[in-house]
């Protein structure tokens, strides 16, 4: 006998626990401050990665960056002046810069120009100007991880939902952000076609990972912290990517109800869990740490996250998957 479909009620309580679930368990923001920022410098698509365009378009964005920081100060907010400050500094690279709406980024870690294996890395919610040092130190730590002839890219070209916020069981800002997620690897790809080139999305990223599966021209899709694609499988994404998942053993992502429901209003929750059978993901264990520790330095999650980028199994001992 097939079971009864589940009444509006129950619909509108698993949309609350769904809601509930993930918005609880963290605190959070409810958005970047209006910050004024000017219109940065029109780039060409980026189609070359030799050295001397890089460094001309790191002075580029360099000069967006410091004027960025001149509105910041002007408008009175020192924690955002000084870390655009910190951004301006002659060693840091950027492909990609606005300060407005939050900010967007692509800083590069390591020598573009010469890297067999690069990673992007697509961060989760509450992560703009004001909290760009979290994913730095992601980067940072994945890049010293990988050694020489690699690059890590900290991509942040979409804004991310607070966790406070009714976006956050939505997909509708990864709708918006996964054309340029695909035009910005497309650009990778054709600046540098001998390059091994993954996509690596943590959290509510892989939502939009997700979303731009279909058109990324990349060897690994690695989904770690996910709270589900909106996707009923893998093979829904229609990537040529190998589709890799994990999920630290603290992590209370975990916790989260995969469904997805269709209301009047919206699409809620994101279906799947990735780690499942059923989803079809290859599993990678990525050990006991919480939602934000798989790119700790020491940890499993990031050996593993380290050695797909680099082509290799991942590693089995310890952990869980």
């Amino acid at each position: 006998m097939a079971s009864r479909p589940p009444s509006r009620l129950r619909r509108t309580l698993l949309a609350a626990l769904v809601t509930a679930s993930v918005v609880l368990p963290l605190a959070g923001a409810a958005g970047p401050a209006a910050v004024p920022a000017p219109v940065p410098t029109a780039l060409a698509p980026l189609s070359a990665a030799t050295p001397a365009a890089l460094a001309e378009r790191y002075a580029t964005t360099r000069t967006d960056i410091r004027a960025a920081e001149r509105a910041a100060a002007a408008h009175g907010d020192r924690e955002r002046a000084a870390e655009l400050s910190a951004m301006a500094d002659a060693a840091r690279h950027f492909l990609s810069f606005d300060g407005r709406d939050g900010g967007r980024a692509a800083e590069v870690f390591g020598d573009l120009s010469d890297a067999e294996r690069i990673a992007v890395l697509v961060p989760g919610t509450d992560t703009d100007l004001d909290r760009y040092g979290r994913l730095r130190a992601d980067a940072l730590a994945l890049r010293q991880q990988l050694g020489s002839r690699s690059a890590v890219i900290a991509w942040l070209g979409y804004r991310p939902p607070s966790l406070l916020s009714p976006d956050v069981t939505t997909d509708d800002r990864a709708v918006a952000a996964a054309p340029e997620l695909s035009r910005f690897t497309a650009q990778l790809r054709s600046a540098l076609p001998a390059a091994r080139i993954s996509v690596l999305c943590h959290s509510w990223g892989s939502v939009v990972c997700a979303r731009a599966a279909s058109g990324l021209d990349v060897a690994d899709l690695v989904l770690f912290g996910s709270p589900g694609t909106g996707y009923p499988d893998a093979a829904a994404l229609h990537t040529r990517a190998t589709v890799w998942a994990g999920r630290g053993a603290a992590d209370w992502i975990g916790n989260v109800p995969h469904v997805r429901l269709q209301l009047p209003f919206a699409t809620v929750g994101f279906g799947a869990d990735p780690l499942s059978p059923r989803f079809g993901a290859r599993v990678f264990p990525a050990g006991d740490g919480g939602h934000s520790d798989y790119l700790k330095p020491g940890s499993v999650s990031l050996r593993n996250i380290a050695r797909i980028v680099s082509g290799l199994t991942p590693a089995q001992e310890g952990g869980h998957a």
